[in-house]
């Protein structure tokens, strides 16, 4: 099996909480030969999409844990599969690279997640396809239709809707004095839209990240517990890991939203949830993997690869032409 990671530089990535390295130890276990792309490798030349790729090797080694080996420049149509697992932002480099992704997967390259559900699910937005699931939420560029949800809710988070990691979620609540330069600064004075969600203390219980494989939930979740002085359960914002068991509440939220995943081509997923409440879907480049297999042993990214393994075979042979240009 020849699998391609899309990935941003490996030589910046935190091993031991670094999921899509998971990813690449999984595979090496397999036999599969690893090729390495970043955006910039990538090109369309006649309709074909093309790639330098170079083989690489992992060791699971803190001092060197990937090796070049080969390199080549060939059609993406020489993988099997082809993992985009690329942080965001989703901006517009990203939206043009799921559009080769996706003439990559019309010459039967297996790609996931898949490219069009990559750019249609927002990872902020897409929780609105599951109103059942979520709280009380706000997406909108008006500073009065802000200001109206806080004085509603009274404590509500605020946060823009191409995030990652933490980074710039504001809480509002009624004593903030900074409201209206938190809101121009996330708005861009109301030329961009943002999101708010009423602030939920269960975050202080931590807030879960569970991982979603083919529309079915891994067995534990890890709840992300803010440091002291802070709300934010994010692990690159300081927060701590702590493996729980899924509830019943987390089970009824995966069976919600498991199918619409699995329809959508979204392999592996990372919902967030706090207390009784999905806040985000998470589909670029979920985490967390190594952490929950340090704690219960599981091997999550061998999971996946299983189920892509199974996929690929599935649909071997089948694949459509490009359109004629007549």
């Amino acid at each position: 099996m020849k699998l391609g990671v899309i990935m941003d530089p490996i030589g910046g990535i935190k091993i031991k909480k670094d999921t899509t390295f998971a990813m690449l130890l999984a595979a090496q276990r397999r036999g599969w030969t690893l090729h390495y792309l970043e955006l910039g490798d990538l090109y369309l030349r006649d309709a074909e999409p093309m790639a330098r790729m170079r083989v690489v090797s992992v060791s699971d080694e803190p001092a060197a844990w990937h090796r070049f080996q080969d390199e080549l420049v060939a059609p993406l149509s020489h993988l099997d599969l082809i993992l985009m697992r690329k942080d965001p932002p989703v901006d517009s480099e990203y939206i043009y690279t799921t559009q080769l992704l996706e003439l990559a997967a019309r010459r039967g390259v297996l790609v996931s997640n898949d490219p069009a559900s990559l750019r249609d699910c927002n990872e902020k937005l897409f929780v609105n396809w599951f109103p059942q699931c979520m709280p009380p939420t706000l997406v909108t560029r008006s500073a009065a239709r802000i200001r109206e949800f806080a004085a509603e809710h009274t404590d509500i988070v605020l946060k823009p809707l191409d995030g990652m990691g933490g980074m710039l979620i504001f809480r509002i609540n009624k004593d903030e004095p900074n409201v209206a330069v938190i809101i121009e600064s996330l708005s861009r004075f109301e030329t961009r839209f943002v999101m708010a969600q009423k602030f939920l203390p269960e975050i202080a219980l931590g807030d879960k990240r569970i991982l979603m494989i083919d529309g079915e939930p891994v067995e534990f979740a890890l709840a992300r517990i803010p440091r002291a002085g802070d709300f934010r359960g994010n692990l690159a914002a300081g927060g701590l890991g702590k493996g729980v068991a899924l509830t019943d509440r987390d089970r009824w939220i995966c069976a919600q939203v498991g199918p619409a995943l699995r329809e959508r081509g979204l392999l592996f997923v990372g919902l967030d949830v706090i207390g009784d409440y999905l806040t985000e879907i998470n589909v670029t480049s979920p985490t967390c993997a190594r952490e929950l297999d340090a704690i219960y042993g599981t091997d999550i990214a061998g999971r996946y690869l299983d189920v892509l393994a199974r996929k690929r075979a599935e649909t071997a042979g089948r694949f459509i032409m490009p359109a004629s240009n007549v």
